[in-house]
């Protein structure tokens, strides 16, 4: 019998099912086993974990998951793919798909769910997202504090290259600092365009975040912070005197002021700044704004 990540195998159940991926939902499915097999070991599941799935497709990394987890629990959009699944995990009594988008999972309650069956250990999330949307799901996993230990996810190269960005370079930006902000960042292993099905336009990157347990920087208001972020990197090309002018209503003398408090020149562009130092900025802002 063939494997479930092999082109053959895929191809037997997309005909059975009368299955056709949908470019919308972008759906390409992972075919090679030693990347399947260093997305698990990189996720560093455990026997008595919980792991949520994004994106199972049919099941390659859900099998996986689930021959060392406690528990899995797999998150799909595409009703179609529903009935697939439940032939290829039908082996697996450790293994729930539920049928939603991902967007709007409640995942802090599935959890405390899990938790109350007695599904004690970590809890890792992992999937391969879809290129068109996996800003909005990370972004959501880490802004709504889902209480997880790390989320392990394939992701266009492009993408974790930005994520994975240093102070100075091209790549960095508002992402960076954000992501950096709530986990620390490591690559896992890179995946060609070759081995998925059906093939994109562009290769893959695994990377893997690992939840802050504490807040990196300490911030008089966390909101004003992401803020100041997103205004400093608005427009890349002005400097950090320019594109920060009128936030919060502060005149440019005023964010002179403040850049001159945080140690930061003026003519300086927000792509320089590390994560301290947009804090330190951020800071001096709440600090001149009405009622501090």
């Amino acid at each position: 019998m063939d494997k479930l990540y092999s082109p053959s195998k895929m191809a037997q159940l997309r005909d059975k099912y009368d299955f056709r991926h949908s470019k919308s939902l972008g759906q390409n499915f992972l075919s090679d086993k030693n990347i399947i097999d260093s997305i698990i070991e990189g996720s560093g599941i455990g026997e008595e974990d919980l792991v949520i799935e994004i994106g199972p497709g049919m099941g390659v990394l859900t099998a996986a998951a689930a021959e060392c987890a406690a528990h899995v629990t797999a998150v799909e959009i595409d009703r179609h793919l529903i009935p697939i699944l439940s032939e290829t995990l039908q082996e697996y009594d450790n293994v729930d798909i539920l049928h939603g988008d991902i967007m709007k999972t409640d995942l802090k309650e599935l959890i405390g769910r899990k938790r109350s069956e007695g599904v004690t250990g970590k809890v890792r999330i992992i999937g391969n997202l879809p290129y068109y949307i996996t800003t909005p799901i990370v972004m959501k996993l880490l802004e709504e504090e889902v209480p997880a230990d790390s989320i392990t996810v394939m992701m266009q190269k492009e993408v974790a290259e930005r994520i994975q960005a240093s102070p100075g370079s091209k790549r960095y930006g508002a992402l960076t600092v954000a992501v950096g902000f709530y986990c620390t960042v490591s690559h896992v292993t890179d995946a060609p365009k070759e081995v998925f099905v059906p093939r994109p336009k562009v290769d893959s990157t695994v990377i893997r975040l690992d939840l802050r347990k504490e807040q990196p920087v300490n911030l008089t208001d966390r909101k004003l912070f992401f803020e100041t972020v997103r205004n400093g990197f608005s427009q890349r090309r002005k400097t950090l005197l320019n594109s920060l002018t009128g936030i919060r209503g502060l005149k440019k003398e005023e964010i002179a002021s403040v850049l001159q408090a945080a140690g930061i020149d003026p003519v300086r562009r927000a792509e320089t700044l590390s994560l301290t130092e947009f804090a330190g900025v951020a800071n001096e802002i709440a600090g001149r704004l009405p009622g501090q």
